[in-house]
């Protein structure tokens, strides 16, 4: 991975941890201060929370590749430390997607009169999980590269004790 790439995908990974911290900043201060300048209903206090909760696994996701995008620099990316890293992913996808399944909870009852917004938003929480399967699948190939890596060390070793 090119230095300039490296570079610009840690600027876009700031910018939206930043954006995340923001967003949660306001909600909280929304919820705190009490000056609401919406109806304040449960269901809008309930999507607040569920927002500043939702950004949470967010945050890990974007930590994770923060922190994977450093071990490919330096060339670890194929060990096992990174899996720590690749499993945080995988779990904040999961994450996200129950936090969907949350919001599209909370905005069924708005929907009786239409429910297929219900269903396209259950359909988006599907295809979420979906998300964190091919992460997972990804995973697996990580893995076999890792058990590659090593079988190949090991075999210049032993080709190292020959010559």
């Amino acid at each position: 991975m090119g230095q300039l790439t490296v570079r610009a995908l840690r600027v876009v990974l700031a910018v939206v941890l930043a954006g995340t911290l923001f967003v949660q900043a306001s909600m909280v201060w929304v919820l705190v201060s009490g000056n609401d300048p919406e109806d304040g209903s449960l269901a809008l206090t309930a999507m607040r929370v569920i927002t500043i909760l939702g950004m949470v696994p967010v945050q890990v996701a974007l930590v994770c590749v923060w922190r994977l995008v450093a071990m490919v620099r330096r060339g670890t990316v194929f060990s096992d430390a990174a899996f720590r890293y690749v499993d945080g992913v995988i779990g904040s996808i999961v994450a996200v997607s129950l936090v969907w399944f949350a919001v599209t909870g909370v905005n069924a009852p708005g929907q009786r009169d239409d429910p297929g917004v219900t269903l396209i938003m259950g359909g988006i929480g599907v295809a979420i999980l979906g998300v964190a399967l091919i992460v997972l699948v990804l995973r697996m190939l990580l893995a076999q590269a890792v058990a590659r890596d090593v079988e190949a060390t090991r075999m210049q070793a032993e080709l190292n004790e020959v010559i």
